[in-house]
């Protein structure tokens, strides 16, 4: 291939990459915003969203025992997260799940979370369709990839505990969602 065309093809690739809007919120007259797309942290942790996330997860008391033996086996995973900013789910989980992974020194730069939509015309989707072909239904999702491949995930809320089922997940333990054949990937 022509090396004008591979670098003109790259910087494509990266203004657009970097164009992504990061905690882009929606705001309606009278209701409450919500965050579209890509989000992290920091978006989280704002004056908007600061109130359930820091309830949920100051109050949450990691299981260290569960988790912490699995560490190794964690990092070596990518996790994807679908949630609404929306939903009582997400707010109660996804700041848990969050607590987790800090309890245990994931390596942040392997998660990436993603706030769908709650308006009618755009239910349970992102601007960029990160959720496309996931088979995403109910919020949270997290979505657990070693080597490039979906090893399974957690739908909605824990079937026994986010560290049980966390580890069930990254040993490869028969461990089955909630909503496992309608709305898994397979």
């Amino acid at each position: 291939m022509n090396p004008l065309i591979l670098i003109a093809i790259l910087v494509f690739i990266t203004s657009s990459v970097s164009a992504q809007n990061i905690n882009q919120e929606i705001s309606i007259p009278n209701e409450q915003p919500f965050m579209v797309g890509q989000v992290n942290l920091k978006g989280l942790r704002s004056n908007t969203y600061r109130n359930w996330y820091s309830s949920n997860y100051d109050t949450y008391e990691v299981a260290s025992e569960i988790i912490t033996p699995v560490k190794k086996e964690l990092v070596e995973h990518k996790i994807l997260i679908f949630m609404g900013t929306w939903c009582g789910d997400s707010k109660r989980e996804v700041p848990r799940f969050i607590k987790i992974l800090e309890a245990v020194d994931f390596p942040m730069e392997n998660l990436k979370i993603v706030a769908l939509d709650r308006r009618k015309a755009y239910y349970k989707k992102s601007p960029n369709g990160e959720e496309w072909g996931l088979r995403i239904k109910r919020v949270p999702t997290f979505i657990f990839y070693k080597n490039g491949k979906e090893t399974n995930r957690i739908i909605e809320s824990p079937t026994v505990s986010l560290e049980a089922d966390i580890k069930a997940i990254i040993t490869n333990a028969d461990y089955t969602p909630n909503y496992p054949k309608s709305l898994h990937f397979d």
